[in-house]
């Protein structure tokens, strides 16, 4: 994967409109007119997306946002919300000219993926990934929690709690590489974002923005994922009315790292139908 510095890949911000640094990663420029943008996992950063970069490479330029509050971008105090999430997105999809665009995101990415294609015209498809539209009636008490567990004794007492629901046993088992950089990744959050971040999903209730959603769409869940359910993703599934369902056998919450050869298998196929040249 060529690494910032490298031609292929420019690494750099945007001033969002209420002053904000988004950090993005672009990898393969603006010429190519086949177009995603990628949104990572709370917690996580743009390098998230590193092995479906990689797979998506070179039929699609890619743009990988840190969110607000994550990785290399500005971490200004909460509350957040999901619809400024994907304010952010646009604006960095406005100032850099990346238009015309699958938005595809994992769990939280997955949420600003939805309110994005619902609501901003430059999306021509949208990949909802380990993600749902709604967490249920306990999840502003249930997001709550986990925000003050964080905010108490910080965030190394979650670290397993994470894991477990990250990956399944076999893959994290057989990649303990891959589980020690998403370790080391959610470490270098700070906590405030995070628990701000945490309450912000806990808040969110997209059910009304699935049936906005008019382009091409992929719900993909991991078959033991207990953190966005297949019942969730289903339901995603069902209320949009031009979207696909893909449930991965044996994978938990991070498909695109623990499954990356079949996010980005469907990704093509959505861009297939996105009508976007091979």
């Amino acid at each position: 994967m060529n690494q910032p510095g490298s031609p292929d890949v420019v690494s750099s911000h945007v001033t969002a409109r209420d002053g904000t640094r988004i950090g993005y990663n672009l990898y393969g420029g603006k010429e190519n007119a086949v177009r995603v943008v990628l949104l990572h996992s709370l917690a996580m950063d743009r390098h998230f997306w590193t092995p479906v970069v990689e797979r998506l490479m070179p039929r699609a330029s890619v743009l990988a946002i840190d969110a607000r509050g994550h990785g290399a971008s500005d971490k200004p105090a909460g509350p957040y919300t999901v619809s400024l999430f994907a304010q952010d997105v646009y604006d960095v999809v406005r100032a850099t000219d990346f238009r015309n665009v699958l938005i595809a995101g994992a769990s939280m990415g997955g949420c600003v993926a939805l309110e994005f294609a619902a609501t901003f015209p430059d999306a021509i498809a949208a990949g909802l990934i380990d993600t749902t539209a709604w967490y249920g009636e306990t999840a502003p008490q249930d997001w709550n929690a986990r925000a003050e567990k964080a905010e108490a004794g910080g965030l190394a007492p979650l670290v397993e709690f994470q894991t477990t629901r990250w990956f399944s046993d076999a893959f994290r088992a057989e990649h303990p590489d891959v589980v020690q950089r998403c370790v080391d990744t959610f470490l270098r959050n700070e906590v405030a974002p995070f628990a701000a971040t945490g309450r912000m999903l806990g808040s969110f209730d997209g059910r009304a923005l699935m049936r906005q959603v008019k382009v091409p769409s992929c719900v993909i869940v991991g078959e033991e994922d207990y953190a966005a359910t297949p019942a969730m993703a289903r339901a995603l599934h069902e209320g949009i009315a031009a979207s696909t369902f893909v449930e991965i056998p044996k994978a938990r919450h991070l498909t695109p790292l623990e499954t990356p050869d079949i996010v980005a298998r469907e990704l093509h196929a959505l861009l297939d139908r996105a009508g976007c040249a091979r």
